[in-house]
């Protein structure tokens, strides 16, 4: 298909399908309706139809387990799982629980602490390796706002270096240079920063350094050029939000290296990764450990609540007040309930192993599935978290991504997959995630649509 055909995919008509030959009339007219309350009729970007649900959305009816059910009653295997956060699959049955009790026998927003956040902070320092305090909050783009504020407040330098295709929430510091076009952005090797859209007030780019992910030469070059201003780094420890693009050996050693010497602040962003990669994430995972580090995804078990953890002599900022942390519903009942009962759910023994097991099914699986279609194409992921792309070439950073991965390819495989009933994103920039409700049947399943999709992509590529 080529481009102008692909983008007429996109955009049209309205009353096109979206998955056709399956019945989704009931989300067609529920997007219609919702577009005339709700500006782009939905209420993130990542479901909106320019992030690939076109010609609408599916509008959602229920979720148990591994499995969604639409509002037309067409049942899939999930792998969005909300974008990452049901590491235990739709109603957890003890979080669920855990919230409902809270709420029925205590209430929900009190203005004042309760035992139960310092319990709460106490697993978490468990878990992950150089963590000796915890501050929460409620979402990843809060807690990534703290955490640079803290970085500056605590080194006195203004600048920090973020990596060209990471998203790390959408707040005006930080918000550039997400998936800008390239002939924006500048050489290879010295990006500009882009503001991912209009509304950005100028001058905050004076203070962020954007690089090209997994160079540590240009890393270190930087560095010791800019060293002195360098308040932070901040990177997700496996790059996620650009699909799935795994760090390279010793990139992320040098990185600590690199920031440890010169007296800048390590910030991980484990929105995704953490507490899916294993109870100590991608750091304790690969064996990395950041000075500071955020948290959200997986914490609360599908609940809103995020954290910021790190070094105590970072954290002790917030302990005196000089850097203030706020809000009304921050470490509210509801969410230190569900976060308490998920990290219990997911402290018990052989968990990750066997989620890993599952995981590893997948993944082989569609590496086995796609390889023997003789599509150009990899499966690139680590444990439950992972991505296909289309393309013959390896893929280390947003730039190999825009100009190698097969977009119209991928989106013909999702269609292809959403018709057979398993589901994950439309955007290859996107991933697909695995739970714990998730079984070797689910995989198997999984593995048979795949097989007719990608024979059918082979036969008209």
């Amino acid at each position: 298909m080529n481009a102008a055909k692909a983008e007429a995919a996109l955009t049209g008509p309205a009353d096109a399908r979206l998955i056709p030959g399956v019945d989704t009339a009931g989300s067609a007219r529920r997007f219609e309706a919702a577009c005339r309350s709700i500006p782009g009729g939905v209420n993130s970007t990542a479901r909106a139809t320019w992030s690939g649900w076109a010609p609408y959305p599916l509008f959602v009816d229920s979720g148990e387990g591994s499995r969604l059910r639409d509002v037309d009653g067409n049942e899939y295997i999930d792998y969005l799982l909300g974008l990452g956060p049901m590491i235990l699959g739709h109603r957890p049955p003890r979080v669920t629980q855990a919230v409902v009790d809270f709420i029925q026998k205590r209430g929900t927003v009190f203005a004042l602490p309760t035992e139960d956040e310092a319990r709460l902070a106490q697993k978490i320092i468990d878990a992950v390796p150089g963590v000796d305090q915890v501050r929460l909050c409620n979402t990843g783009t809060e807690a990534v706002l703290y955490a640079t504020r803290l970085a500056r407040a605590f080194t006195g330098r203004p600048k920090i270096i973020r990596f060209e295709g990471m998203y790390h929430g959408f707040s005006d510091q930080v918000y550039w240079s997400k998936h800008p076009e390239i002939a924006e952005a500048g050489p290879d090797r010295h990006p500009v920063p882009v503001p991912q859209g209009p509304g950005l007030p100028r001058g905050v780019e004076q203070n962020l350094i954007i690089l090209p992910w997994n160079d540590a030469d240009l890393l270190a070059d930087t560095i010791e050029r800019e060293g002195a201003d360098i308040a932070a780094v901040l990177t997700e420890p496996v790059m996620c939000n650009t699909g799935c693009i795994l760090p390279e050996p010793g990139y992320l050693e040098a990185m600590r290296e690199l920031t440890h010497r010169h007296g800048i602040v390590l910030i991980f962003d484990e929105v995704i990764t953490g507490f899916r990669l294993g109870l100590s994430g991608a750091q304790g995972r690969l064996g990395v450990r950041p000075d500071l580090s955020v948290f959200a995804k997986g914490i609360g078990g599908g609940f809103p609540v995020a954290a910021v953890a790190g070094r105590s002599d970072v954290m002790a900022l917030v302990a005196d007040g000089t850097v203030s942390m706020a809000g009304t519903y921050t470490a509210n009942g509801i969410a230190v309930a569900a976060a308490n009962a998920a990290l219990d759910e997911l402290a018990a023994p052989g968990l990750f192993q066997r989620l890993d097991a599952v995981s590893n099914e997948l993944r082989f699986g569609l590496e086995h599935v796609l390889r023997a279609a003789r599509l150009a194409a990899r499966v690139v992921g680590l444990g439950p978290l992972m991505q296909v792309w289309f393309t013959q070439n390896p893929i280390r950073n947003y730039r190999d991504a825009e100009r190698h991965a097969d977009q119209t390819m991928f989106r013909r495989w999702w269609q292809g997959m959403l018709g057979k009933g398993v589901l994950f994103h439309p955007g290859a920039y996107e991933n697909l995630f695995v739970s714990t409700a998730h079984t070797s049947a689910d995989v198997a399943a999984t593995l048979e649509a795949a097989r007719e999709v990608a024979a059918d992509l082979a036969r008209t590529a």
